[in-house]
């Protein structure tokens, strides 16, 4: 495949808004290479928890394609979110589903169906010997590679998709929206996991992760020629478009994405209100407001969740939460016969909202404290281990401009990381602690 990809469009700290005819031409150039009356394209896109310009990019994709191919189809990777509504596609791609069908007869939007086993293909294996390369020893499994079959039965792959600091993979996008946006179970298990054991504050906003190369070896398994389209947003604007093979588009996305999206703070803060909007409606989603702020919080400090908008933990995996709660790493391993059988994925989401912590002795000592100023109410929160605050009582204007005080107000929480600035690595050095320690191996016969 030939590769095209542009630079930033930048002056300094400037973001130069890029508009639609650069947008376009951007595109026709980068899409040049698949070939005309091509049977089926797939395009996948994120849900509607990501901020990025899908209904301009739809709009284009599809004045760019549609009559090129015989059927143009979108596939919105969910990973294991809640599937999309009519209206909620609607309003993702910016066009009512008779405009769009009237307008472009073979062109479609489709949920990506990750509880249907149909779904998938089986499109290779990871190895227990890769595994436990990228782990340092730490998991030993075969991880089947399956993958929404809807790919692998088109004639070429078109992925677009927004790239952010990420609490798994380091950054988001490229061949994530592959595993996990639609993979099969086995591959988000794993993944999650390896990215619990090596914890989120030593991944995210890390571009060569371990947790990344196992989502690029899973994504060679796919067959399917491929494209990838990668976004880097800066607040509603588009300060950078990629187009080209994931070597070239989103490493340069990341590296795009590691100026815009951590803001390095000169000492940490003892509160920080994340006040989440309200594209993430649950827990799950909403947890970003921690994972983005995690690196900056004192010892003994706090994070307070606030969005009153939400009154579930996860409307596909709240049971299992309520059972389990949410702890810190060590916890979960030094009991691993009792929590090994749940989905890692799950209990990779808990210990990563929860943050770093201790577990000895039968005694867990988290190292903040994780409050929900949301409309979950506060049994709840105290049964799933975290702290209540009652919404009505803050006041976000009395959090503002406080810095000085140890005290963090962010307005839009859940895409900016925070990171001190004595640990900013030189030179593009990756963290020397990346591999923190993890007590126990975790073999094949433990996957859920």
């Amino acid at each position: 495949m030939s590769t095209t990809w542009h630079s930033m469009d930048t002056i300094g700290s400037a973001v130069q808004r890029m508009d639609e005819s650069t947008v376009r031409s951007r595109l026709e150039a980068g899409l040049a290479h698949i070939p005309a009356a091509t049977a089926r394209v797939v395009v996948v896109i994120p849900d509607g928890t990501r901020t990025a310009p899908i209904p301009m990019m739809f709009r284009l994709l599809c004045e760019i394609l549609a009559h090129r191919v015989g059927r143009l189809d979108w596939l919105i990777a969910l990973g294991t979110h809640s599937p999309m509504s009519t209206a909620a596609i609607e309003r993702l791609v910016g066009m009512s589903r008779a405009a769009w069908t009237q307008r472009w007869p073979n062109v479609d939007v489709h949920n990506h169906l990750w509880s249907d086993p149909a779904t998938f293909a089986m499109v290779g294996t990871l190895s227990h010997a890769d595994i436990e390369r990228l782990s340092g020893g730490r998991l030993s499994v075969d991880v089947p590679v399956k993958v929404n079959r809807m790919v692998v039965e088109c004639d070429h792959v078109i992925v677009c998709g927004p790239v952010f600091p990420h609490e798994v993979a380091g950054f988001s996008g490229g061949s994530k929206y592959f595993f996990p946006g639609i993979s099969g179970p086995e591959v988000i298990h794993v993944t999650h996991w390896l990215g619990a054991l090596l914890t989120s504050r030593a991944i995210i906003g890390v571009a060569d992760t371990p947790v990344r190369q196992a989502i690029e070896m899973a994504a060679a398994c796919i067959p399917t020629p491929r494209t990838y389209i990668c976004m880097v947003v800066q607040g509603e604007q588009l300060a950078g478009l990629f187009v080209g093979d994931v070597n070239s588009a989103w490493t340069a996305a990341a590296r795009l994405s590691s100026q815009l999206h951590i803001r390095w703070v000169p000492h940490p803060y003892h509160t920080a209100l994340a006040v989440m909007p309200e594209m993430y409606d649950d827990l799950w989603t909403g947890a970003k407001g921690m994972y983005k702020l995690e690196p900056v919080i004192a010892d003994g400090g706090e994070v307070i969740i606030y969005a009153p908008h939400i009154t579930e933990v996860s409307y596909t995996h709240g049971r299992i939460l309520d059972e389990i709660g949410y702890h810190v790493r060590d916890y979960f391993l030094a009991q691993w016969e009792k929590f090994r059988h749940y989905p890692w994925g799950v209990l990779a989401h808990s210990t990563h909202l929860r943050g770093a912590g201790t577990y000895e002795h039968g005694v867990e000592r988290p190292r903040i404290r994780v409050t929900l100023a949301t409309g979950i109410p506060r049994e709840r929160c105290e049964k799933i281990g975290l702290g209540w605050r009652d919404p009505a009582s803050i006041r976000v204007e009395e959090f503002a401009n406080r810095e000085d005080e140890g005290i963090l107000l962010v307005p839009h929480a859940g895409e900016i990381l925070y990171r001190l600035e004595s640990e900013r690595p030189a030179d593009n050095a990756e963290p020397s602690d990346l591999f923190s320690a993890a007590p126990r191996r975790s073999t094949a016969s433990d996957l859920p």
